[in-house]
Formats: structure tokens, C-alpha cells, sequence
């Protein structure tokens, strides 16, 4: 364990690794455990209490894991009862709320607010500006780019909460809304500022307000190339773990 600076408070009860670093100004919170080689950078908030904490006068926080390898960025917040991976990193002031499950390899870019209380696979990739509603699921390689919208009340205000889900290699390109409910395919490509409504079945390219579906992906031709690019992981590898080997070998091992 290295502390790296002046004034890092770090409770009793959290559990630090290897080789982590802590920079000037963060506090670790009660119950915390951050894995080996990470980095918390400084002015960082790590087991942030629930809101339970300023009313119950028995409240334990509770457990937050940040797997090995971590890199939170400075004046991010992550709240207690959190799971995440190993190879996580954070741009700059990212709100992560309570019980937000994330898995490996995933990044959360500058200014992300996730409300908690959903669920994030692996190689997940969140742009900067990005929100993401409570109650939502995000399946494996998923690309969410800046100034998207994940909303979870179908009919505010009400007590109803219905996150959006989007199942695994799905593109959703900048200034997308995702409504209340809906549910994304695999190999999904939604277009700029569309405003989805409706279900996506798998590889549909979905466009608009109210968002349609134009074709199916892999009819979509790539200017540098001529030829499709879709399903993208054939054709871009940077920072998956097909980088070595390509896509078709890669996926006939796992």
C-alpha cells in the first residue's frame, strides 16, 4: 500500500492492496476493498454512504469492491455496495451511485453519472457525459457514446422504475435517449440522437425521432474500405482481448 500525498483518510475497516496509490485528498470509506496496482487519484470519494447513513443511527456501509488494476480519476465519487472488476477505469468526476455492478475491463469517462442499482458487463466502454438510469443492464462490449440518456420512468412522476436494456456488442452513438423499458438486440447500431421507444431486434441499424429501424448492420458499407464493417469486432480490435489474434480465432476459443 503506497499513499502517495497529504490528507488521505482511509477508514479502519477498508481493505487496500499490492502497490495502490491514493492521491492528495481522497478518503476511503468504511468497508471499502480496492485490489492490487490501482490508482485513486486525488480528491476522490471511494464507499461514498448510502442516504440511509443520515437517518439511521445503526447504518453499516456496506461492502464496495474495486477489482485489481483500477484507475479512478480525480473528483470521481463511488458510492457503497458497488461491485467492480478487475481494469476499471474512470475519467474525471464520475458519480457512481450504490449498488451499480460492473464487470472487467470496463471504462466510465469524464463527467458519467450512473444512478446505481444496475448492472454492466464486460469491455463496456461509457463516453464522456453519459447517464444511466437506475435499473438499467448493459451486456458485454457495449459502446455508449457522449451525451446519451438512460430513462427509467415510463410516465413521471410516478414509483415505477424500468431501465433499458442492451444486450451484448450494441453501438449507441451520441445524443441517443433511451426511453423507459426497452430493450436493445445484439449488434445493434442506434443512430445519432435517435429517440428509441420500441424494442431493437439483433444487427438492426435504428435512426430517428421516433427512432425506426433503416437496415439490417451489416448491409451498412464503409467508406475506407468498400466493404461492411459490421459486426464491428471483425474489423476493430483496440483494447478487446481479440487484439492479438482477431475476432474469428479469438471467439472459437471462448
Amino acid at each position: 500500500m503506497k499513499f502517495n500525498n497529504i490528507n488521505v483518510r482511509i477508514s479502519s475497516t477498508a481493505t487496500i492492496g499490492q502497490n495502490v496509490k491514493i492521491g492528495d485528498d481522497s478518503v476511503i470509506l468504511d468497508n471499502v476493498v480496492i485490489g492490487d496496482d490501482s490508482i485513486i487519484c486525488n480528491n476522490c470519494v471511494i464507499g461514498e454512504p448510502t442516504n440511509d447513513y443520515y437517518y439511521d443511527e445503526n447504518y453499516i456501509n456496506p461492502k464496495t469492491i474495486i477489482g485489481a488494476g483500477a484507475m479512478v480519476r480525480s473528483h470521481s465519487i463511488i458510492y457503497a455496495g458497488c461491485v467492480i472488476g478487475d481494469n476499471f477505469s474512470t475519467g474525471h468526476r464520475v458519480t457512481i451511485r450504490e449498488k451499480m455492478e460492473i464487470g472487467n475491463n470496463c471504462r466510465v469517462g469524464t463527467l458519467c453519472d450512473l444512478q446505481g442499482h444496475s448492472v454492466m458487463g464486460d469491455y463496456c466502454w461509457l463516453h464522456s457525459n453519459v447517464h444511466i438510469g437506475q435499473k438499467s443492464k448493459i451486456g458485454n462490449y457495449v459502446f455508449i457514446y457522449p451525451y446519451t440518456v438512460f430513462t427509467n420512468d415510463p410516465h413521471p412522476p410516478s414509483n415505477i422504475c424500468i431501465g433499458p436494456q442492451v444486450d451484448d456488442y450494441s453501438q449507441i452513438a451520441v445524443g441517443v435517449i433511451l426511453l423507459p423499458g426497452v430493450k436493445i438486440g445484439k449488434h445493434v447500431l442506434i443512430g445519432a440522437h435517435s429517440v428509441v421507444g420500441k424494442d431493437v431486434a439483433d444487427y438492426q441499424l435504428v435512426v430517428g425521432n421516433p427512432a425506426k429501424p433503416l437496415k439490417d448492420v451489416r448491409e451498412l458499407i464503409a467508406k475506407d474500405t468498400g466493404v461492411s464493417h459490421y459486426p464491428w469486432p471483425y474489423h476493430f480490435s483496440r483494447g478487446m482481448p481479440w487484439q492479438e489474434e482477431g475476432y474469428e480465432k479469438w471467439k472459437s476459443k471462448n
